[in-house]
């Protein structure tokens, strides 16, 4: 016989289940609920509860919020609540289900182990298929970390999946696809020279979650853009999730990297939850009190709106969600030292509690203006399922956007696409055009040619089309309009040349992606030429055609050393890391404008030729010790001779050059020789790039 617990009134904050010494408050906010329960386990999987706990609403109500102080409790043990309510009518948009056992939404370590999705969307009672939470021990030693405060002009992302980054059996690390896993890839990083890890949704979310025909073929939500436990690390991640380390394990990761100087963004989906449309499952806010959390139809409360493609969309601008959202990013700042936020489908979060699109969305104000989050990056998917596209018009000014229009005029380009010299240019050049008028700034835009959604950087110029039938859907899903090039054969092959010129391509991609002004962003595993055979949609897939193979980083060896090697240029040159937009005036003291522009010859663009794919311009160093740049982008099918710029006092050095093999792609700045020639030829699909050397004139002999 389990020890019962003596209870008292409790407090209605915070929210969740809070640990002391001397016992555990519980809280958690329902306005609609008449009936509460908090049901007590000794494990993650014991049938029954040792302890039911009524709650009066009389004592243990306070406005909306339920609470209970249980005296003496230990930290490790797990829990549900049960909810019964008002409004049961179908049209009501209440989901009460007095059987069902919930999720705290506050939450911080949340169990799977005997999870079953259609039990939760199954009428009746599921404790032996429920998730369930676990009360925690915050105590932790952070030894002096904080988060970190890495200007975002000299920021450099890399998308990365924690399961994913170490599952593959080459990985060897001892706990592969953890966080103590990735932990041990931190040397990588560091070599690598990024500045950013960019985290896959880490938040609790359900694997389950994936359509019928999917299930069928053992498949799982690979992705995570699938949360239910916003507050609660994913349990999948873990190394000992049944003892609760959840939190312990993530701040373990987030100290080892900011040791290595590496900062932290969680991608993070506050647009949708696992709890999908109205057949979806009960896990916490539908049985709460849905009505409040999620968009609903005016007149038919049980139809939920969906502007996210997922059957449901979170009604952020309602002020209790919006308070929910806020805390739940300052919580993981505060506690978890996070050091940024992408956002998926951000553009949801911009609707209001009709669906309109709002100017000022308050959570979005809310979450600009936090002074817990001053320092933290935000990013922006700026758009939505239901056609609400906001690049250069997201609501705010500190928020960075994934700037989709970047990515499609880069993979054009590269391509081989005419007539597009203007709008590249000002793609490189920070996109002035949907951030200046703004007041915003170069850094407000996240360059990106690839990431987790579409093809890998091979597959780019290794498909034309998508190959995603092993997802269940019959090839339906994923993008259709993917601007890539199968470079003469789809998929694999044995030609050395095409395979030759797929390399050359990537370093194309990388060249100009790391040349451009904003912030970069790469997909992890495109360093090493990770393909997905062809699948641009892999949300499902939790096997080897996702998992970065390491044996990679041998075979295509020169290519990472190429991206290493390209960072470090970037690095060197704040030039390339403005955080002001180019104005092609003379701004600093060498009296040389900060950008011209160039084609076939000095200070002649070819602005208006449709045929032209070739693109040149002369970067200034912003100071004095800063050396100048020359750049040069051949994507046409024939090479040129390109003249080069003469500056008065320096030399020219070739830095880079795609065209030719490794170590002689890209040349370290000890390594570089002064080239002789006034123009220099630049062949097909190349990019070149010059590095300035100060003349070192002879030195006058005395006559004295």
């Amino acid at each position: 016989m389990h020890q019962q617990y003596q209870l008292k009134h409790g407090k209605p904050y915070p929210s969740g289940s809070k640990y002391t010494e001397k016992g555990v408050n519980f809280s958690i906010f329902s306005r609609y609920a008449e009936e509460v329960e908090l049901l007590l386990f000794s494990s993650a999987e014991t049938d029954e509860p040792f302890q039911v706990i009524r709650l009066n609403k009389d004592i243990n109500r306070t406005f909306f919020s339920w609470h209970v102080y249980v005296a003496k409790l230990p930290a490790g043990t797990w829990y549900t609540w049960r909810m019964d309510g008002q409004g049961q009518a179908r049209d009501s948009g209440f989901r009460f289900e007095k059987e069902k056992h919930l999720l705290d939404p506050w939450a911080q370590a949340v169990s799977h182990k005997r999870w079953n999705r259609k039990a939760a969307c199954n009428p009746g009672n599921n404790v032996l298929t429920s998730m369930r939470c676990m009360v925690t021990d915050d105590h932790y030693d952070w030894e002096g970390d904080v988060p970190l405060a890495i200007r975002s002009e000299k920021a450099i992302v890399y998308e990365l999946h924690v399961g994913g980054f170490t599952r593959h059996s080459s990985s060897k690390v001892k706990h592969p696809g953890t966080f103590s896993g990735l932990i041990e890839k931190i040397p990588y990083l560091q070599k690598l020279g990024i500045s950013h890890v960019e985290l896959l949704p880490v938040m609790a979310f359900d694997e389950q979650d994936v359509p019928p025909k999917t299930a069928e073929l053992g498949l799982k939500n690979y992705w995570g853009y699938s949360t239910h436990s916003f507050f609660s690390p994913h349990p999948g991640y873990c190394v000992t999730p049944e003892q609760g380390t959840h939190v312990q394990e993530f701040k373990d990761l987030v100290k080892a990297l900011h040791k290595a100087g590496i900062g932290v963004i969680m991608d993070v989906v506050f647009n949708h939850t696992a709890e999908a449309g109205a057949d979806g499952p009960v896990i916490n806010f539908r049985g709460i009190g849905g009505k409040s959390f999620y968009h609903t139809d005016n007149a038919d409360k049980s139809i939920l709106r969906d502007y996210t493609g997922c059957g449901n969309t979170v009604n952020a601008n309602h002020p209790l969600v919006a308070r929910f959202i806020i805390s739940c990013l300052e919580y993981w700042v505060r506690e978890m030292h996070v050091d940024g936020f992408r956002f998926d489908l951000a553009s949801a979060m911009a609707r209001g509690e009709n669906g309109e699109v709002l100017q000022d969305p308050p959570v979005l104000w809310g979450i600009e203006l936090s002074e817990q989050l001053i320092k933290t990056k935000l990013i922006a998917e700026a758009w939505d399922a239901a056609g609400l596209y906001q690049v250069g018009s997201f609501p705010g000014y500190r928020w960075a956007e994934w700037n989709g229009r970047y990515r499609d005029i880069i993979r054009q380009f590269v391509r081989g696409d005419k007539g597009l010299l203007s709008e590249l240019a000002t793609r490189i050049s920070g996109s002035s055009d949907l951030y200046q008028h703004q007041g915003r700034l170069p850094i407000n835009s996240i360059n990106f040619v690839t990431c987790h959604d579409g093809f890998t950087l091979y597959d780019l110029f290794s498909y034309n089309e998508k190959h995603n039938a092993a997802n269940g859907e019959d090839n339906r899903d994923g993008c259709s309009n993917n601007l890539s090039y199968n470079s003469g054969v789809e998929g694999n092959t044995d030609n050395a040349d095409i395979l030759e010129f797929r390399k050359k391509q990537a370093k194309n991609v990388f060249t100009i992606l790391l040349l451009s002004q904003g912030v970069p962003m790469l997909l992890a595993g495109d360093e090493v030429l990770h393909s997905q055979r062809g699948n641009n949609n892999c949300y499902c897939q939790d096997n080897e055609l996702s998992w970065i193979d390491w044996t990679l980083a041998e075979k295509n060896a020169d290519v990472l050393r190429f991206v290493q090697e390209m960072i470090a240029l970037r690095k060197r040159h704040p030039a390339i890391m403005r955080r002001r937009f180019l104005t092609g005036e003379i701004a600093n003291e060498k009296k040389l404008a900060d950008v011209t522009w160039h084609g076939l010859e000095i200070d002649k663009p070819l602005w208006f030729d449709p045929e032209a794919r070739l693109l040149a311009f002369t970067l200034t160093g912003t100071e004095n010790d800063e050396t100048d740049l020359h750049i040069i982008m051949n994507m046409s099918d024939e090479s040129a001779s390109v003249q080069l710029p003469v500056i008065t006092g320096q030399k020219w050095a070739v830095a880079l050059d795609t065209s030719q093999q490794s170590p002689y792609d890209i040349i370290s700045p000890n390594k570089q020789k002064p080239y002789k020639g006034n123009s220099y030829i630049v062949h097909d699909k190349s990019v070149i790039i010059f590095e300035s050397i100060a003349i070192k004139r002879p030195a006058l002999l005395s006559l004295f």
